[in-house]
């Protein structure tokens, strides 16, 4: 009875603390069980006295209590790394149905520059069977790298250096956590929400972060922000559908979506342009991609949507390939569905290389300093994974934090694009920025 009474007044102390802060949207005061009867009526005499307002959860898990009923979320991972599709077809574990409240694609490894700060020169290659990097990983079924390192050779083409490594690690970074996103918005309203295991880090490692210990992004970062715009055109791995999705409040009327599927070498296989209106926070489904002939192993899907003016007001362009990745369903614990065969896209290494054409501008305004970055590509090919960055004088380190519009774009030929990107003038220690442009394929460029 004493606990009980000591733990009640923490909790309302804590209510009392939080309560007027803008990001708290539910009080949760059970994790993986829920509380005794006795303490959980406790608590609800605190939330109706102190702060009505706001709904609660008993616990992060599916449990059922004897004082307020089913929890009605789920905590049943993924963990660990599933490809872009397992949220869509999974209807039994972790995939976009209900409310997960805890879950995420596995491993997020950072940029070159942090994995750089992260370990000394003898300990930065091989990736495989490495102590220091298991050092910067979890622990228990998450100890290391190793089963996403073979997932990633096995994708994308055996890495032959810690910067090609890294290189690749963005790009599933980027497309595992949007699709994760894009799934849940895709199935509303069977899906009602997904919290992100997990937002940063609070020291260097390997694992759940969409920005590291250094405040520096990686592509899991750029992909979350993608998938969550407010108005947003995807794909859906599912069905090989396109979708529109609304989170506002407001109907949108008189879109136009368009829909190009490009082989590797760039020869456009499908196209198709249709008008869509939205209804307030829905999701359409206005096409499906059919069946193409003649497919490169691996190939690209670029969508845009327009509004009534013709302006540009989302895009996406996605890595696909005739070769899915083949989930082992029947192995699925509570962390992991295994795979048993993998997409190729271990062509993408071979993408021509490109140089843009770039134009930036630093300048001032209410919300501090900024840069405006405007990208073309002259070329015939296509600018992958093109990567912005600031740094602290010419070779130094990186500015961070760096609040950019986009990054980790690909600009197909003749296309251009303008980026924005803010920063505070304390993170360059007195230093001149200097403006960096890289890419997969995309010739580096100091400015």
């Amino acid at each position: 009875p004493e606990d009980i009474k000591l733990i009640s007044k923490s909790w309302q102390d804590q209510i009392k603390w939080l309560r007027n802060h803008p990001s708290i949207f539910v009080w949760v005061y059970g994790s993986d069980k829920i509380p005794r009867p006795e303490l959980e009526k406790n608590y609800q005499d605190v939330l109706k006295k102190d702060d009505p307002s706001r709904p609660f959860l008993a616990s992060a898990k599916s449990w059922t209590s004897t004082v307020t009923g089913k929890t009605a979320v789920k905590m049943l991972g993924p963990y660990d790394y599933v490809p872009p599709q397992y949220w869509y077809v999974d209807k039994k574990f972790g995939g976009a149905y209900g409310f997960n409240t805890e879950t995420g694609p596995g491993p997020q490894v950072p940029p070159l520059e942090s994995m750089k700060k992260m370990f000394p020169q003898e300990s930065q290659w091989p990736a495989t069977k490495n102590d220091a990097w298991d050092f910067h990983c979890g622990g228990n079924a998450f100890n290391t790298v190793d089963r996403y390192n073979e997932i990633l050779n096995n994708r994308m083409g055996t890495a032959n250096n810690l910067e090609d490594y890294c290189t690749k690690a963005q790009f599933m970074n980027y497309e595992g956590m949007r699709a994760m996103f894009e799934a849940f918005a895709s199935n509303k309203p069977n899906a009602t929400g997904v919290i992100q295991w997990m937002y940063n880090s609070a020291w260097p490692k390997l694992w759940w972060q969409l920005y590291d210990y250094y405040l520096m992004p990686n592509g899991a970062f750029y992909g979350a922000k993608k998938a969550c715009e407010p108005v947003h055109i995807q794909y859906n791995y599912g069905t090989n559908g396109v979708e529109v999705v609304n989170q506002t409040a407001k109907e949108i009327k008189n879109l136009t979506a368009e829909v190009r599927v490009f082989n590797s070498d760039l020869t456009e296989k499908f196209t198709k342009k249709l008008p869509v209106n939205l209804k307030a926070d829905t999701t359409e489904k206005p096409v499906l991609i059919p069946e193409i002939s003649g497919l490169s192993k691996a190939y690209f899907v670029d969508l845009r949507l327009m509004d009534a003016k013709g302006r540009v007001i989302s895009t996406n362009f996605y890595t696909l390939s005739t070769q899915a990745d083949d989930m082992d369903t029947a192995k699925t614990n509570w962390y992991v569905t295994p795979l048993k065969g993998y997409a190729d896209y271990s062509s993408l290494s071979s993408l021509q290389n490109v140089q843009l054409n770039v134009k930036h501008r630093f300048g001032r305004e209410a919300k501090g300093r900024f840069v405006t970055v405007e990208l073309y590509n002259p070329s015939d090919k296509l600018a992958f994974q093109v990567d912005l960055n600031l740094l602290k004088g010419q070779g130094g380190e990186s500015v961070l934090p760096v609040f950019w519009d986009d990054n980790y774009i690909s600009l197909l030929p003749k296309e251009r694009r303008i980026i924005k990107g803010y920063y505070e003038e304390k993170d360059l220690n007195g230093t001149k920025p200097v403006l960096t442009v890289g890419g997969w394929n995309v010739k580096n460029q100091s400015l």
